[in-house]
Formats: C-alpha cells, sequence, structure tokens
C-alpha cells in the first residue's frame, strides 16, 4: 500500500452524554499522514453538552458535568469542527455512528468517505470471535504509547483507530481496494454497484 497516494483523511471519534439522541461532550480529528497519526495537526474539543451527562456515560468515558461546566457549548466550536474536517474523507470504528451524530451537529459538512474499520477488520481478519476496538487493539497490538489521554475518551480511541486502520491497509495493494472493503453501504465514498449489462 502506498500511502503517499492517500486523499486526506482523519480518524474520528465523538463521546456523548449518554442520551438519544446524544449530545456531544467531546470530539476528536486526528489526520493519517504517510500512513501515521498526526497528532500535532489534529483537532480535539471538549463542549459542554445541553443535557447532563448520564451516570453511565460518565463512568465509560470519565467526563462528568463537573468537568465540562467551564467548557464551550458546541456552537462556539462548530466552525472550527468543520473547517478542521473539511472535504476529507474520515475514518471511525462503527463509523456509521461517528458520522450519523457528527453531520446531526453539522448539517452542512459532507466528507469524501467515510471508512470503517470494523467493516474493514472483519474483511481482513475473518473469523475473530469479537471485533470491539478492544478485541482489535488485543489482536492486531499497535504501538500505543504516544497515544493522548484513556482508552474510551475521543483523542484516544482515534489514536488506537488510526494505527488500527494503517495497520489493516498494509494489506491491501491499492487505496481502491480499501475503500471497497471498508466503506459501508450508504454512506459517502461507497463503490457504486456495477450495472447489471443488458442486451441492448
Amino acid at each position: 500500500m502506498n500511502f503517499s497516494s492517500w486523499p486526506p483523511l482523519l480518524v474520528v471519534d465523538v463521546e456523548g452524554n449518554g442520551t438519544n439522541p446524544p449530545d456531544l461532550v467531546e470530539v476528536a480529528a486526528l489526520p493519517v499522514l504517510d500512513g501515521r497519526p498526526d497528532t500535532s495537526t489534529a483537532g480535539a474539543w471538549l463542549t459542554k453538552p445541553r443535557q447532563p451527562v448520564t451516570p453511565f456515560a460518565a463512568r465509560v468515558h470519565g467526563l462528568t458535568n463537573e468537568r465540562l461546566e467551564g467548557e464551550p457549548v458546541w456552537e462556539e466550536i462548530a466552525d472550527q469542527v468543520h473547517t478542521l474536517l473539511g472535504r476529507s474523507w474520515i475514518c471511525a470504528h462503527h463509523a456509521h455512528v461517528d458520522y450519523r451524530v457528527l453531520k446531526t451537529h453539522l448539517p452542512q459538512w459532507q466528507p469524501a468517505g467515510v471508512l470503517d474499520t470494523l467493516r474493514l477488520a472483519k474483511a481482513t481478519y475473518p473469523g475473530l470471535p469479537k471485533y470491539s476496538l478492544d478485541a482489535l487493539i488485543e489482536h492486531v497490538q499497535p504501538d500505543l504509547s504516544a497515544a493522548p489521554a484513556q482508552r474510551h475518551r475521543a483523542t484516544f480511541d482515534a489514536y488506537a483507530t488510526a494505527q488500527l486502520l494503517t495497520a489493516m491497509a498494509a494489506r491491501y495493494d491499492t487505496w481502491d481496494q480499501l475503500v471497497a472493503a471498508a466503506v459501508p453501504p450508504g454512506l459517502p465514498g461507497a463503490p457504486e454497484p456495477e450495472e447489471e449489462p443488458t442486451l441492448w
């Protein structure tokens, strides 16, 4: 895989407040350049949700209502997030979730395409008992020594997902092969199905 041929791509992860639909409490966007996560140009934002963080969500990611009390509301950071994401490709684990939440919060945003490391892992490592982020970290053993924060924070999960993406991408010869394996049907960037040939 020639990583230098990739279009602009950011690995994203979002954390929510536990409501349905969720308010965002954290967003991370980590560019991948030449097959490596580029933390120097990454974006990470904490935001105070409209609705309080549920006790369950706070236990998962550790972001309590007290911790978020002084953070900006979404409207104050939305333009920054939108600017960084631009028209780049994005990648996430279980990507339709992150894409749907971001699209709800950024209605004018439209990525060039969406890679899903969950879908990619099922194609790359068939037969694993589980395909959660934790299960894939255990299977692939990526180097997470430079990952910021800790598991279940957006910055850590984006970094881990970026490392998993590049490890799996190395098994594919071309970007188009990667896209075919990693983009869920119905999301931006999905390959068009080949039309059935007709007799006339």
